[in-house]
């Protein structure tokens, strides 16, 4: 193995844990405002794997790119069903309160 991919391997393997733990210690009543705030950091994770996985600099890189673009995408589409499911919880039932006012 070269230096290089070792360092690579290094970053990817302290991402993983520091996301893992920085995720982990967040009460869950944060987690649907912070998947909404993170969307974007998300997509630009995602144009990285992205270069990652097709640059053909070896068979790992190409590896560990295209698990990045599996886990960035879910992550991305994710984000947007909750923000959109959190968001349909704030709209109004106009069906519901016209009924109410005829009774």
């Amino acid at each position: 193995m070269s230096t290089m991919t070792i360092i690579q391997m290094y970053v990817f393997v302290l991402a993983a844990f520091t996301g893992f733990l920085t995720i982990s210690r967040i009460p869950p009543l944060l987690h649907t405002p912070l998947m909404a705030a993170t969307n974007a950091v998300s997509g630009i994770s995602l144009v990285a794997s992205l270069i990652l996985a097709g640059a053909k600099v070896g068979v790992l890189p190409t590896v560990l790119g295209t698990i990045a673009v599996a886990c960035a995408m879910t992550n991305v589409v994710g984000g947007f069903l909750i923000t959109d499911r959190m968001l349909a919880m704030f709209k109004h039932d106009t069906k519901g309160a016209s009924r109410a006012n005829k009774s």
